[in-house]
């Protein structure tokens, strides 16, 4: 059985510093340990909404995702989480798949505190579906895409949030997809 460098045929290695080694090791079980901290914070501050708060869902809607054991959004993203699940669960609730991408796309953006069920259809018809695509999205844009949204449907722009608001939606998206 091989247990040095030197059965390996490597003498100058058997010399190695083992506080250099040790070193190494702690570092890789520090940043580890950093990541998995960081995972942690991340998974703490996300929300999770009843199905029945999402916007524009109907009541026979929600009795079919309570059919399916679809309480909440975290079930359906956890269940909705391929093309190939959402068209499975568009096709035993007898709906078009696009309706069910876009509970989909809500439930993953109303996750996030700051915009949560009350601002993640503005968001979705603001041209944003997931919290990836926020991340990557300049905060001013999407302001802007916000107000002529606000604008051209209802005719009012104090109705559109802040640019702050919307500068502490893109932040949160960003701790999610750095």
């Amino acid at each position: 059985m091989l247990n040095s460098a030197t059965d390996f045929g490597f003498s100058d290695l058997s010399r190695v510093d083992n506080s250099l080694s040790s070193r190494s090791i702690l570092l890789n079980l520090t940043t580890f340990a950093s990541q998995i901290s960081h995972y942690s914070k991340i998974m703490s501050f996300l929300k999770t909404w009843l199905v029945a708060e999402l916007p524009g869902i109907s009541d026979e809607d929600k009795k079919s995702f309570h059919s399916l054991g679809i309480e909440n959004t975290d079930q359906l993203l956890q269940q909705g989480n391929t093309l190939e699940k959402r068209n499975a669960i568009a096709a035993e609730l007898k709906l078009q798949p696009q309706q069910v991408n876009k509970w989909v796309a809500l439930a993953d953006l109303a996750r996030l505190p700051g915009v949560g069920c009350s601002h993640c259809g503005l968001l979705l018809h603001s041209g944003v579906a997931s919290v990836a695509q926020l991340a990557q999205t300049p905060v001013y844009r999407l302001h802007r895409q916000m107000l002529r949204f606000q604008v051209a449907t209802l005719k009012r722009r104090d109705l559109c949030p802040p640019v702050e608001q919307v500068q502490q939606w893109v932040f949160e998206a960003r701790t999610l997809f750095p």
